[in-house]
């Protein structure tokens, strides 16, 4: 016994204390839901912890545990290298080696002419031979003796013709570029070419003896420059290489030498130890941790309510995870042999099943918002494909709009029909961008076939666990709580026909109200159909219900006649927590007096004193509702639909006029009582709800035709005024 008093006092107490307070609850839950969801994502990158080497042989066999189509840097690379060494050189002619021949050639003919001026000048007046050395020093070369006498006779003009030949036959030789190793043979090709030079035929010698001894260089040089722009441009060339590994294909074998490609594959598909995983698990806690972030602020800044209530803040948390865990199973799936077709699983993720959830649980901006975060996080489980992302986020979002006016569960049937659409528009569009062939269009489309009845198959069959679980009224709960065959309602058709009969108008003018202001009128309706099942307890002591003159309230003093009328909301809230009805609805059925007072009997027991002094010690306090005043605007206009009706009813031949002044002057007086205060009805909405309410009540209290007495008569008798028989049914057309 003391061991487990000090347990409570010194562990358990400090934790119930601290998961007691909101915002410590919320803080550990939200970490809860994060860490959960930062284990889906990161166990994509540790699925195996090896290290591989490149060029080592593997420990393992290693097969894909995933399909995943991605672009190889390696491979590419490879690729590109193959394309820049297929490139032959570049090479450029150098200029400046042809200008040095030509200033070659211009220098042996100088020297000649020189020699041959000289010798002119030394013996003026007649002709002078230059000694075979002294060309020879200028030629470097040595010569026939008819070169020499060619040279002797040649004047200085025939010199600077032969010279202009020469350079033209070297230009054509060289124009275009000659290699180091072509030398020799260009420079036999130009000897042999001066034999067709037009100059005198004994100066044909002189020029191949010039032309032999020039000092011929390579004038097609290496463009480094040149050669690099064509390397680079063939790396452009060519397109990236993009593998495809489908699921369960062997990557590299026992033994096998790694190579770059397969370690990139394995990084890929996430089997290899990396180098740092904690960084890499770090960054992905990061990520969600941002997610997480946006969707709180989202909470916090536009949707409180979710923010403040544990139910829908725990609801939100579980859709979200609970979606992940599916994707995560269904992309897993092997759904074909080959690998364009394996990879098309991560189409199969049904994320319109949880942003269906959300918007119908919760709210139908929300479920947009988080649609998008749950699209990222669906991508990064499929390996960080966009595609796989925008179908996901197409598919949610339509699925939203789907169900965002839901009436009955087959609307959820005919969302699977609109996911569908758009899966398939979608995976088209994405397929045709991406060149996917026929067959990977039809699978994809039949992906999206199968993703919208997943869809709607989840939502179907976790929405009733849901709406249990966290006691959330959805719009189909409502309807299936409208069902006349309902144990309540049909009770009080039997027991309480008055009050089922008012029940249903006072449903019917509660829905038209609302729905002109805009609000939940399916809420309205049914809680108005609700609102009096407290009557069940005692249906007799309610005018409705007295199909006979005798009023038990006759022989009951007020104040228990008022005991008796005030209980029968208590009595309706213990009923609606007995069959399970939802909370919105006993709200209604506790708020739909609020506090307003019950006159007839105060006024009856005002006239029951004799005394006038007698009448100031009756409260007007005694005859009030005991409960509270009306929350929302749904169960505002349900209490004064029910007040409206039940006064309209006790009029006798209201007109038009009358009837509008009438349920304004009802209106009036809750709103000068007080019962509106908590509720955010505006003058405008008051105006917009009695128009409604006369509208309705126009259309069941309308005036109809008086028959004068003697046409009545002819009526029972079965003839016209003429005598005439009335037409038998089956006669009328």
């Amino acid at each position: 016994m003391v061991r487990n008093k000090f347990w409570k006092k010194k562990i358990q107490f400090p934790i119930i204390r601290m998961y007691r307070h909101v915002t410590a609850r919320r803080v550990i839950l939200g970490a809860l839901f994060f860490i959960i969801t930062a284990l889906i994502l990161g166990v994509n990158f540790n699925a195996e912890r090896v290290a591989l080497k490149e060029g080592q042989p593997s420990p393992k066999d290693f097969f894909a545990q995933q399909s995943i189509v991605y672009e190889s840097q390696a491979l590419t690379d490879q690729a590109r290298t193959e394309a820049e060494v297929a490139v032959p050189p570049e090479y450029r002619v150098d200029k400046s080696v042809l200008e040095t021949v030509d200033k070659q050639i211009n220098d042996v003919f100088n020297k000649l002419i020189s020699l041959k001026n000289s010798a002119a000048t030394d013996a003026p007046g007649e002709p002078q031979a230059v000694s075979r050395e002294s060309y020879r020093a200028v030629l470097g070369v040595d010569f026939q003796q008819d070169t020499y006498a060619a040279l002797n006779e040649a004047s200085p003009d025939s010199l600077v013709n032969l010279a202009a030949e020469i350079k033209d036959n070297v230009r054509r030789y060289m124009r275009d570029g000659i290699q180091k190793e072509a030398i020799p043979a260009v420079k036999e090709n130009i000897i042999q070419a001066t034999t067709a030079l037009p100059v005198a035929d004994n100066l044909i010698p002189l020029a191949q003896v010039v032309v032999s001894a020039l000092d011929f260089q390579a004038n097609l040089v290496f463009d480094a420059q040149a050669t690099l722009a064509k390397k680079e441009e063939a790396r452009r060339q060519v397109a990236p290489v993009v593998v495809t590994i489908r699921k369960n294909q062997k990557i590299v074998g026992k033994g096998d030498i790694v190579t770059a490609a397969n370690i990139e594959t394995l990084q890929h598909l996430g089997m290899l130890r990396v180098k740092s995983p904690y960084a890499r698990f770090a960054g992905i806690l990061l990520f969600v941790m941002v997610m997480y972030a946006l969707i709180g602020l989202y909470i916090y800044f536009y949707r409180r309510e979710v923010y403040e209530k544990d139910r829908q803040f725990n609801l939100l948390g579980l859709i979200i995870v609970t979606t992940l865990v599916i994707a995560k199973t269904v992309s897993a799936i092997s759904i074909g042999g080959q690998a364009e077709i394996a990879v098309l699983v991560g189409y199969l993720v049904p994320v319109a099943a949880g942003s269906m959830l959300i918007s119908i649980l919760l709210d139908n901006k929300l479920a947009i918002f988080v649609t998008v975060i749950l699209s990222i996080f669906v991508g990064m489980i499929n390996g960080g494909q966009l595609q796989f992302a925008v179908g996901a986020l197409v598919g949610g979002v339509v699925g939203v709009f789907s169900v965002s006016r839901l009436s009955q569960r087959s609307d959820l049937a005919k969302a699977s029909i609109y996911i569908m659409l758009a899966n398939i528009l979608t995976i088209i569009s994405l397929g045709l961008i991406s060149k996917m062939s026929w067959v990977g269009l039809l699978t994809g489309s039949g992906l999206a076939v199968s993703n919208g009845v997943l869809s709607s198959v989840l939502t179907i069959g976790l929405l009733p666990f849901l709406e249990s679980a966290f006691h959330i009224t959805t719009p189909i709960k409502l309807l299936e709580l409208s069902n006349p065959n309902q144990p309540l309602l049909k009770r009080m058709l039997v027991e309480a026909p008055g009050t089922y009969h008012h029940s249903i108008m006072v449903g019917n003018m509660a829905e038209a109200a609302a729905d002109a202001v805009g609000v939940d009128s399916l809420l309205a309706r049914v809680g108005a159909y609700y609102h009096d099942i407290g009557k069940l307890k005692r249906p007799y002591f309610f005018t409705e219900n007295q199909l006979t003159q005798n009023n038990p309230h006759d022989r009951l003093a007020p104040t228990l006649s008022t005991l008796i009328i005030n209980s029968h909301v208590k009595d309706g809230v213990e009923m609606a927590e007995q069959h399970a009805l939802p909370d919105v609805i006993r709200d209604i059925v506790r708020q739909h007096h609020g506090s307003s007072m019950i006159g007839f009997f105060y006024r009856k027991a005002i006239e029951s004193c004799e005394k006038e002094e007698d009448q100031a010690n009756i409260s007007p306090e005694d005859f009030r509702y005991e409960t509270p005043k009306p929350q929302t605007k749904e169960a505002a206009i349900v209490m004064l639909a029910d007040g409206v009706e039940a006064g309209v009813r006790s009029k006798q031949k209201l007109n038009p006029g009358k009837m509008e002044g009438f349920v304004r002057q009802v209106i009036k007086d809750r709103f000068d009582d007080g019962q509106l205060e908590e509720c955010d009805l505006t003058f405008k909405e008051l105006d917009i709800i009695a128009q409604a309410f006369v509208k309705i009540l126009s259309g069941i209290f309308h005036t109809r035709i008086e028959y004068p007495d003697s046409v009545l008569k002819e009526i029972e008798k079965g003839k016209d005024k003429n005598g005439n028989p009335y037409p038998k049914p089956a006669d009328r057309d």
